[in-house]
């Protein structure tokens, strides 16, 4: 079940950052992977690969060293230390055995050297998404929660939550068949400053049941609710 989800996942979900200043080799790049269904975003200089990776979550980078602005290994260098832990390939021309070091010291997970094999180059990206994914993601039958990039995936495709949607379903899913408590509930959701509702919770729960056909959501009267695997 679990390698079913992963194939969806790599089908589905998967957001790669791509930093290369080449043109026709980037868009190359950019058709390789779109055909191989991922979904690619192209910066042609550091300032914006920067720039993009506060605007949106993304489970792979895949940088250049030498590019404009900011170089790769100073981006990645950047990014770590601001704790962003997202999976990196390094694309190189490099063969000095220094420039590979420091990639790597900068928090690199695996580089290829240009020219490269295609099917190289996908079964790489592949390889580090699978092994990462299966750490980072938590599966209870057909929906698994990336708790890294926030995001909630059933039977092999995206759930589109509102954020207490998301909220409420990580709380049930943290507490599987155990009854989560109504009071538990409003203290996740809201803030003191907020009005919570009984209402406004049954109608989470109910989208949750709505979009989640195959999970059980049981009410238990009068005390909470419990999602049953």
């Amino acid at each position: 079940m679990l390698d079913k989800l992963l194939i969806g996942l790599l089908r589905v979900s998967n957001k790669i950052l791509l930093l290369e200043d080449d043109t026709l080799l980037g868009e190359s790049i950019v058709d390789l992977l779109e055909d191989n269904n991922f979904t690619i975003s192209h910066s042609k200089n550091g300032q914006d690969a920067l720039d993009l990776t506060f605007k949106k979550k993304f489970n792979l980078y895949l940088f250049d060293i030498n590019v404009p602005l900011i170089d790769g290994i100073t981006l990645l260098k950047e990014l770590r230390e601001a704790d962003d832990i997202t999976p990196t390939i390094f694309l190189t021309s490099h063969k000095d055995k220094e420039k590979l070091k420091d990639s790597f010291l900068s928090g690199a997970d695996d580089y290829i050297t240009k020219p490269f094999d295609n099917d190289e180059l996908i079964f790489r990206i592949k390889a580090i998404l699978r092994r990462t994914q299966t750490q980072e993601i938590k599966c209870i039958n057909l929906l698994c929660l990336d708790e890294e990039h926030k995001q909630f995936i059933y039977d092999g495709k995206d759930l589109e939550l509102s954020k207490k949607e998301y909220e409420l379903l990580v709380l049930l899913m943290k507490h599987i068949n155990k009854t989560v408590t109504k009071e538990s509930i409003i203290d996740t959701l809201y803030s003191s400053s907020d009005v919570a509702s009984d209402g406004a919770i049954r109608v989470y729960i109910n989208r949750l049941k709505q979009i989640l056909p195959q999970m059980k959501i049981e009410n238990i009267r009068g005390i909470g609710y419990k999602l049953v695997s």
